[in-house]
């Protein structure tokens, strides 16, 4: 079989399980004595080794197994975790993660280990003395006992396979020994062999299989193959499941007990799967083998596997996100019919027409929904890899800090999630590093040992906000007013009337530093002009509140989805322009004579304050626009954070849902002017970009 085909669900698969194991290794770490969670990191270290051994990826399955061996000491109460034991398993989860992402980038997953491998290995055998000697004396006794029980199954188990089978056995779990043939005239042996597998994978967990699974897909075999699997279900449901099969000639299966086990694994090893009629003897001996049958006890339910009919259905799907994109713009085509088609019914106003383009709408306007919240994805999924960061950069500043995160089910669109993460980064490793004093500084001020960086989401409107604060430091506006005055973002008098939040926000200048000395975990301000020209560049804005002494809370604004927006449509001599509403404070009709010119640009009076007045056929160069001689013109009131903008228009059409498209590789970076749409008639109408009117 072509493994690259499997390669996008590798890398998917593996993600989630780095992601398991990042998270419950932290919830550990904060309770080291519940096993439970040794169990759950077991099963995803134990599924991420399999499909790493499956894909060819033998570095990644040998760090993966290392880690196990650890993971099964403790989970079997014969070594208790302690600071060594986490550091050396969070590194080598970093280094898993860095294999992932070579075999991403299109590498075959290689790392030199050697150092965590060697650390790893130092745990088992007992020889590093965090927890005292009594470790290496609880450990002995399980290695000693593993490899006297693989004697003589070495040839075809190894130690840790051994090791499990026999611990599988005293969990009260049934061990079987599976002989696969198939039939003479299979054409598809591959095929066959892997719908064999999948059954079997389905009904318990596979210890070991030979030839090896990559040989058997490659049909690299004869007519049988042998498998060693652990399993709830009884031989007679594993024989009935693998001759439901079609092709396939004989299934024998036969349980083991610790006296079988080796016995059997000598025997398959002797009898190579090339020659079928020498396997037969297996099963001629399986009653000798299970005379002496393992004497069965209640497993605790986390060591069970579950049968396949109690397996629960799978009920969500991987699907590219290629394909949500070509689903949304085949529905944006739909949706330009839909208004088209309302315009016409109302020119033509026919009632059974009307009927069915008003059905029309109410299900497309559903479909719609649907499209929007296929593409929208919980920010959980960004919120996830904090926790570990956080964890992290506390360690090494010798600070205590606690992330609480809230509102993680907070859907966003999957094109927005992409790219908050790297501002997100920034903010949080800010408010840790310049945010958060350190332990001594916190006694002193009277706070708790430990700091509180609250990392929290929620929907307001047609927005999502995302807020990240600290409960540290605060701003020291005095010190930016002196830095932003030095660094030449404002003059002396400009400082002076500058309101405090005002001077908060000049910590997003380019280049802008409050840090003292530039560290990996660099000070307020460095890099957060990135962050608010990405999120400007999301449709969003950012903006900071803050106490001195107290604290900050950093604020981001995002759109809800960046495909269809809603938006008011707006004339200009003979075009049509749309404004995102999101944006429109609001409309309304004024006097030319309560425009005045200050300073040679154009301000009015609004609700208690003085804004600009621009006219947006000038800016945009409209040709059909004429200066007509009314004594009252339309405006538009547009926002963005705290400035406000009075834009001239000729007339309001309406509020509509558009479809924002691209304006294409060869019309960029046109000012004012976001994206376009088609509208219902036909025509094409661009869309304003308020933050670059205002800007």
């Amino acid at each position: 079989m072509d493994m690259n085909a499997y390669l996008s669900m590798f890398i998917d698969e593996s993600n989630d399980h780095l992601q398991s194991l990042n998270e419950n290794l932290l919830r550990l770490e904060s309770d080291p004595e519940d096993l439970s969670i040794v169990q759950i990191i077991f099963r995803s270290a134990h599924t991420l080794k399999g499909m790493s051994a499956t894909m060819g990826f033998e570095d990644l399955a040998a760090l993966t197994h290392e880690m196990e061996n650890v993971l099964d000491l403790v989970r079997n109460n014969k070594i208790k975790m302690d600071s060594f034991i986490f550091d050396t398993l969070f590194k080598g989860l970093d280094a898993l993660e860095n294999m992932v992402q070579d075999v991403i980038g299109g590498g075959t997953g290689k790392l030199d280990v050697t150092t965590i491998v060697t650390a790893l290995k130092s745990i088992v055998q007992g020889d590093y003395k965090t927890e005292g000697p009594e470790v290496a004396q609880e450990a002995a006794p399980a290695n000693a006992e593993a490899t006297e029980a693989v004697n003589d199954a070495a040839a075809l188990l190894d130690e840790y396979q051994t090791s499990v089978l026999m611990q599988s056995i005293d969990s009260g779990l049934s061990v079987y020994h599976v002989v696969v043939h198939v039939s003479e005239g299979c054409i598809l042996k591959a095929a066959r062999a892997y719908m064999v597998f999948d059954f079997l994978e389905r009904t318990g967990e596979i210890i070991k299989s030979h030839p090896s699974v990559q040989d058997i897909e490659q049909e690299k075999f004869e007519r049988s193959f042998t498998v060693f699997m652990i399993s709830s279900s009884s031989a007679d449901d594993i024989r009935k499941g693998i001759m439901s099969v079609s092709e396939i000639e004989t299934a024998d299966v036969t349980q083991l007990n610790r006296d079988s086990l080796s016995h059997l694994g000598r025997r398959s090893n002797e009898a190579p799967a090339a020659a079928p009629a020498q396997e037969t003897p297996v099963a001629t001996e399986a009653p000798a083998a299970t005379a002496a049958p393992a004497t069965k006890t209640e497993a605790p339910k986390e060591d069970k596997p579950r049968p396949a009919a109690a397996a629960p259905v799978n009920r969500t799907i991987r699907v590219d996100i290629e394909r949500l994109d070509a689903l949304m713009n085949l529905f944006s085509e739909l949706l330009i019919d839909r208004v088209r088609l309302e315009q016409l019914a109302t020119e033509i106003r026919r009632a059974d027409l009307t009927e069915t383009v008003e059905h029309m709408a109410r299900v497309s306007g559903d479909l719609q929904n649907i499209v929007l919240k296929l593409r929208m994805v919980p920010v959980e999924s960004v919120f996830n890899r904090f926790p570990r960061m956080v964890r992290d950069i506390a360690k090494s500043l010798d600070k205590k800090i606690d992330l609480v995160i809230t509102g993680a089910e907070t859907e966003l669109d999957r094109t927005v999630i992409d790219e908050i993460g790297d501002p997100l980064v920034h903010l949080l490793r800010n408010s840790c590093d310049h945010g958060i004093e350190s332990i001594a500084s916190r006694v002193a001020a009277g706070k708790s040992e430990t700091g509180t960086v609250h990392l929290r989401a929620f929907h307001s409107g047609n927005n999502v906000f995302i807020e990240i604060e600290d409960d540290g430091n605060g701003i020291n506006r005095e010190r930016v007013k002196q830095i932003a005055i030095k660094n030449g973002v404002v003059t002396p008098e400009e400082a002076k009337r500058m309101t405090d939040n005002e001077i908060n926000m000049l910590i997003f200048a380019p280049g802008f530093s409050t840090a003292e000395k530039i560290s990996d975990l660099s000070g307020r301000g460095v890099g957060l002009d990135v962050v608010k020209s990405k999120i400007t560049s999301l449709g969003g804005n950012v903006s900071v509140t803050s106490q001195e002494g107290k604290g900050s809370i950093f604020s981001i604004q995002l759109p809800l989805t960046l495909s269809i927006i809603s938006a008011m449509l707006v004339k200009l001599g003979a075009e049509k322009y749309a404004i995102p509403l999101s944006s429109i404070v609001e409309t309304g009709i004024i006097r030319k004579e309560q425009i005045r010119s200050v300073h040679k640009s154009f301000m009015m009076e609004f609700r208690g304050s003085v804004i600009p007045v621009i006219s947006l056929s000038k800016i945009l160069e409209c040709t059909s626009w004429t200066e007509n001689g009314e004594a009252e013109t339309e405006i538009v009131v547009i926002r963005k954070g705290e400035k406000l903008v009075a834009i001239l228009v000729d007339e309001f059409i309406g509020q509509s849902d558009i479809v924002l498209k691209t304006l294409g590789n060869y019309l960029t970076n046109i000012d004012a002017i976001s994206g376009a749409t088609i509208l219902g008639d036909g025509q094409v109408a661009l869309i304003i970009d308020p933050n670059a009117l205002i800007k």
